[in-house]
């Protein structure tokens, strides 16, 4: 067989009219890196910065077909996964994803940063329990953090502790986003069996942050798909956000994008 020219990104996830998150950003994010994107889209939202308006899921079998479509033919290196939204979604993704053997990284999106609801209740107890236990690196925030450990985080100490608890329901390996946590230094708390790792960095204040977790869920998996250790896809990923961020478009009212194509323009 010969040797792809490129590092193959599977993301299966939901579509972002504004451009700002979902398979958008994670196309935008991956092509920037220098990998190759393919998509299976799971739901449409009409969305912009201001907030979500409208959501409409894609059929289960229309999800999966799109998968085999890619799999079957391209192929992928890593396996990308976010919005999933509905307990027959999770368990169509997990039952199609069984017959492939692919690492993924999980995003469990669960709330839209202008706070509309993504994920219901029984699709996020069906995320923990099929899901979680094929990630090769789940990456929740701290609101989805404590859905899914049940446990309170309101420190540094506490994202460990969830860390280690999410560990425990099956995972790879938990990196824990503690941007949802007030203060000006921001740490991410990343634990695996053999270790942990904690990284930090000055909060940006900016409002600006639209898709900050799928762009850095994209930009690890592209890493990682480019042959990268974890610990340094992680580093090199969290880079690659802060650079996003302070390249923001200043885009509409509301919560807007990153600059996903910092990497093609000049230094400012």
């Amino acid at each position: 067989m010969a040797k792809r020219k490129a590092a193959i990104v599977l993301s299966i996830a939901g579509s972002d009219s504004g451009g700002g998150a979902g398979i958008q950003a994670d196309i935008k994010t991956i092509t920037a890196l220098g990998g190759y994107a393919v998509s299976a889209i799971t739901a449409i939202t009409a969305q912009n910065t201001q907030g979500v308006l409208q959501v409409q899921m894609l059929p289960p079998e229309l999800v999966q077909a799109q998968i085999k479509a890619v799999l079957d033919d391209i192929g992928a290196d890593i396996i990308k996964i976010g919005m999933l939204g509905t307990a027959e979604m999770v368990a169509a993704v997990t039952h199609t994803l069984s017959a492939y053997d692919i690492p993924i990284v999980l995003d469990p999106v669960m709330i839209a940063k202008g706070g509309a609801a993504l994920l219901n209740e029984a699709a996020s107890d069906a995320l923990a329990r099929e899901l979680l236990p094929m990630a090769h690196l789940l990456t929740p925030n701290v609101p989805e953090a404590e859905v899914l450990s049940g446990q309170t985080i309101q420190n540094l100490s506490d994202q460990k502790r969830a860390a280690e608890t999410l560990l425990g329901m099956g995972p790879q390996a938990v990196l824990l986003k503690g941007g949802h946590l007030p203060g000006e230094i921001i740490h991410d708390v990343l634990v695996w069996e053999q270790g942990e790792a904690v990284f930090e960095g000055p909060r940006i204040n900016t409002r600006h942050t639209h898709g900050t977790g799928c762009t850095l869920a994209s930009a690890i998996a592209t890493w990682l798909a480019l042959g990268l250790q974890l610990e340094e896809a992680v580093r090199l990923a969290r880079r690659y956000v802060q650079k996003a961020i302070e390249h923001a478009p200043e885009l509409g009212a509301g919560h807007g994008p990153l600059g996903h194509g910092w990497t093609f323009q000049p230094p400012r």
